[in-house]
């Protein structure tokens, strides 16, 4: 049986299975995936939820690719002399069509953070990448499917809150596809 699991109940108001609600944010969710994993494990973990346009692009997607944009690998490499990972890689398991990204927990919210991201990822969240880790390290499945809410600018907030009943009503289409 998989778990379901997503930030706000606003994305998960219309999927008809249990949800865990993380809250917003990285250490949020994964402070709740933990505690989760620690009670029982899942066949596969599915974290679903809306995501900001780091280029022209809508609907829903499946990642296969997730990096955390606001952890300085560079400068932490020149400190230490460390490599550290900062990118995971997803194995597809749905039909939809595939995007890269980009979690972290600064909201996008300008022109400006956008065009800094678009050559690493096609969208961005707050809680992709953390589902992901906690995954690898308990050894568990996991898919991010994420719907297009926003275009992650100087509109992004706005266009969120007006966007996220639609999302929420596509993810629980898609999800009920799996």
């Amino acid at each position: 049986m998989p778990l379901y699991i997503a930030a706000t109940e606003a994305e998960a108001k219309y999927l008809d299975k249990p949800v865990v609600i993380s809250g917003i944010g990285t250490l949020a969710a994964a402070i709740t995936l933990c505690k989760e994993l620690s009670r029982s494990t899942p066949d596969r973990v599915i974290n679903f939820g809306t995501a900001g346009a780091l280029a022209p692009m809508s609907g829903e997607f499946e990642i296969t690719e997730v990096i955390k944009h606001d952890f300085d690998t560079e400068t932490l490499k020149a400190i230490t002399g460390l490599d550290i990972p900062n990118r995971i890689t997803l194995s597809p398991i749905t039909g939809l069509p595939q995007a890269r990204l980009a979690t972290g927990d600064s909201f996008i919210g300008s022109s400006q953070q956008r065009q800094a991201l678009q050559t690493r990822a096609d969208l961005c969240d707050m809680e992709g990448y953390a589902i992901a880790a906690v995954c690898a390290a308990f050894e568990v499945p996991c898919t991010l499917i994420k719907q297009v809410s926003d275009n992650a600018d100087e509109q992004a907030a706005r266009t969120w809150a007006q966007a996220v009943e639609l999302g929420a009503q596509r993810l629980a289409d898609a999800i009920a596809k799996l």
